[in-house]
C-alpha cells in the first residue's frame, strides 16, 4: 500500500504517562549503541527513503526543460489527469458518507446486531481491490470506465474511513452532545453541528488514505480498462520501456500525491479535540431508530453483500468450477511459500530498520528526529509503481548486479511500508518507561543488555502488531512486485494477476482465496487495535 495505514487508522498512544513524567525528570538512560550511532543509522534510513523522490527529481531534470514540457503538456497526460481527478472527486465523498454513516449507526444508535455489523463493515478491507475487480468483472463482464472504477474503489476503500470514524465516535465524550440537546437542538442538528466537526481528523485522514490508494491502484483499474496514471505508467513500462515518457508521468503522479498530503495537513485545522478535566467519561446515549431500524439493516446488508459477499461468492464459485486441477501443488504451493517468505522477511526487515528512528523520536525527540520521520511518511505516500521504477533505474545504472534480486524487492517493501512499523514501534517504546532502563543500568547492566531485557521485551507486542500490518501489505502488493521480482518468483498476487490477465479465472481463484484468508486475520487485528485505542 502507499501510505501508512496504521498511522491514520489507529491514533498513537501518548508518549509518557503521568507517573513517567513525574518520576523521570532525571538523567536519561544511555542508549544501547550511543546517540551518535543511532542518529547516523536514522539519517541513513531517511536518505534511503528519499530514493524515489530523488529519482523523480533527477530524471525530470535530466530530461531537459523542452522535452519535459512536451511530454507533460500533451493531450494524453490531460486525459489521464482528468480521469484521476474525477475518480478522486467522485469516490472520496461517497466513501466519507458510507464510512461515517456506517460508524454512526454502529456506535451511536440502537442498531440491532451492532457488534456483528461493526466487524462486517471492516471486513471488505481483507479483499484486495484487484480481487474485488476480478469478482465484479465476472458478475458484470461489460464493466469499464469511470463509474465502474468509482463502484469498485468505493466498495474496496470505504472501510478506510469507517474504521477511524468508528474509533473516534467510540471515545467521544457525550457531554457536549448533551449540552447541545439541553439547548434545544434536535438529533440531526446535534450530528451536523456537534458530532461531525469532532470527526474532522478521522475524516480527513481517511479521505487522504482513500485518495492515495486511488492514485496507487493498478490491478483493479486495469481489469476494467480504466486508464489512470498508474495503469499508463505500467503499460508503457511493460510494452516499450519508454523511460522518459514514463518518468514524466511519474513526476506528475508524485506532484499529485504531495498536493494531497499538503491539503490533508491544511484541512486538519488547529482546533482541539481532547477532553481535559476530572471524572470519568460517560457512555454515549444511543439513539433509537424506531421505524428506521429496518431500512438501516437493509442498507448495511446491501453494502456488506456488495463489498464482501459478492467477491467471496464469485471467488468460491471459480474455485468450485476449476475443480481439483486448480489446486495443483506444483503451481500454488511455491507461490504460497514465496509469499509467506517475502512477507515474513520483509516484515522483520522493516521492524529492524524502523527501530533506530522510532527510538530517536521517543527517547530523544527534537526537530531533527521529526524531520527524519517525516521523510519516511512522505515517501510511503508515493505509489508502488514510482518506488518500483526508482529501484529499477537506480539498480540498473548504479549497481547492475543487484537488479531483479530478492534484496532489491525486500528493500522496496521496507521503503513502502516502513511507517506501518514505525508508528507501532513508537507506541510500544512510549509505553516502556525509561525509568526501568535506568534501574537496570544502575544495577550494573550494560546499556545493550538493559535494552534487550527491558525495553525490547516491553516493545515486542507493539512491534509484532506492526510486523503483522507490514506482512498484510506485502501479501497484497502487486505493482512493485511485478517490476522488481527476480525471474522465477511467484507470489500469490503476481500469479493471480498472470492468470486473470489470461482470462483463466478459475486458475486465478485459488490465489485470490489464499490472499483473502491471509489478509482476514490481519484486518481483524487492525480493527481490534482501533477499538482498543478507543477504550472499547
Amino acid at each position: 500500500m502507499t501510505t501508512d495505514l496504521s498511522a491514520r487508522i489507529s491514533p498513537e498512544v501518548p508518549e509518557a504517562s503521568a507517573s513517567t513524567t513525574t518520576a523521570g525528570r532525571g538523567k536519561r538512560p544511555r542508549p544501547p549503541f550511543g546517540v551518535s550511532a543511532i542518529s547516523l543509522l536514522a539519517v541513513l534510513i531517511a536518505l534511503f527513503s528519499l530514493i524515489p523522490l530523488g529519482y523523480v527529481a533527477y530524471m525530470t531534470a535530466a530530461t531537459g526543460w523542452d522535452t519535459a514540457v512536451a511530454l507533460i503538456f500533451r493531450p494524453r497526460v490531460g486525459e489521464l489527469l482528468l480521469n484521476t481527478v474525477m475518480l478522486v472527486v467522485f469516490t472520496v465523498p461517497i466513501c466519507l458518507v458510507l464510512g461515517v454513516g456506517g460508524a454512526w449507526l454502529v456506535e451511536r444508535t440502537k442498531l440491532r446486531g451492532h457488534r456483528w455489523w461493526a466487524v462486517a463493515l471492516a471486513a471488505p478491507l481483507a479483499i484486495p481491490a484487484f480481487v474485488n475487480s476480478y469478482a465484479w468483472v465476472t458478475a458484470v463482464p461489460s464493466l469499464e470506465g469511470i463509474w465502474s472504477g468509482v463502484l469498485i474503489a468505493t466498495l474496496s476503500y470505504f472501510p478506510l474511513v469507517y474504521i477511524p470514524a468508528a474509533a473516534t465516535l467510540g471515545r467521544l465524550d457525550p457531554a457536549i452532545e448533551q449540552s447541545a440537546a439541553s439547548l434545544g437542538l434536535g438529533p440531526w442538528a446535534i450530528f451536523f453541528r456537534v458530532v461531525l466537526p469532532q470527526l474532522r481528523i478521522a475524516m480527513t485522514g481517511g479521505a487522504l488514505l482513500v485518495s492515495l490508494h486511488l492514485l496507487a491502484e493498478y490491478g483493479a483499474f486495469a481489469m476494467i480498462r480504466f486508464d489512470t496514471f498508474t495503469t499508463a505508467i505500467m503499460t508503457q513500462f511493460q510494452s516499450t520501456f519508454n523511460g522518459t515518457a514514463g518518468n514524466m508521468l511519474a513526476s506528475v503522479l508524485v506532484l499529485f500525491c504531495l498536493i494531497l498530503l499538503l491539503a490533508e495537513v491544511r484541512s486538519r485545522g488547529n482546533a482541539r479535540y481532547a477532553r481535559i478535566g476530572s471524572g470519568a467519561q460517560a457512555k454515549p446515549t444511543k439513539l433509537p431508530l424506531h421505524h428506521y431500524q429496518i431500512p438501516s439493516q437493509l442498507a448495511l446488508l446491501a453494502l456488506t453483500v456488495l463489498a464482501f459477499g459478492l467477491p467471496i461468492f464469485f471467488v468460491l464459485r471459480w474455485v468450485v468450477a476449476g475443480g481439483a486441477r486448480v489446486w495443483s501443488a506444483d503451481e500454488f504451493l511455491p507461490a504460497l511459500l514465496q509469499t509467506l517468505a517475502y512477507g515474513m522477511v520483509g516484515a522483520a526487515a522493516t521492524i529492524v530498520v524502523g527501530f533506530p528512528m522510532a527510538y530517536l523520536a521517543v527517547r530523544h525527540p527534537s526537530w531533527f528526529s521529526k524531520m527524519l520521520e517525516l521523510s519516511n511518511y512522505v515517501t510511503s505516500s508515493l505509489p508502488g509503481i514510482v518506488v518500483g521504477l526508482a529501484f529499477v533505474t537506480v539498480s540498473i545504472r548504479m549497481v547492475p548486479g543487484v537488479y531483479q534480486t530478492s534484496g532489491v524487492l525486500i528493500a522496496a517493501y521496507v521503503l513502502l511500508f516502513l511507517p506501518r512499523a514505525l508508528v507501532n514501534i513508537r507506541s510500544g517504546l512510549a509505553q516502556a518507561p525509561k525509568e526501568l532502563d535506568e534501574a537496570a543500568q544502575s544495577l550494573g547492566k550494560t546499556p545493550l543488555v538493559s535494552f534487550l531485557k527491558v525495553t525490547l521485551r516491553l516493545t515486542a507486542p507493539a512491534a509484532a502488531g506492526g510486523a503483522a500490518l507490514v506482512f498484510l501489505a506485502i501479501v497484497n502488493e502487486l505493482t512493485a512486485t511485478l517490476l522488481l521480482s527476480p525471474n522465477g518468483t511467484h507470489t500469490l498476487a503476481t500469479e493471480f494477476w498472470s492468470k486473470s490477465s489470461e482470462i483463466d479465472y478459475s486458475g486465478a481463484a485459488p490465489y485470490a482465496l489464499l490472499m483473502i484468508l491471509l489478509s482476514a486475520p490481519m484486518t481483524y487485528l487492525l480493527f481490534q487495535q482501533s477499538k482498543k485505542v478507543a477504550g472499547q
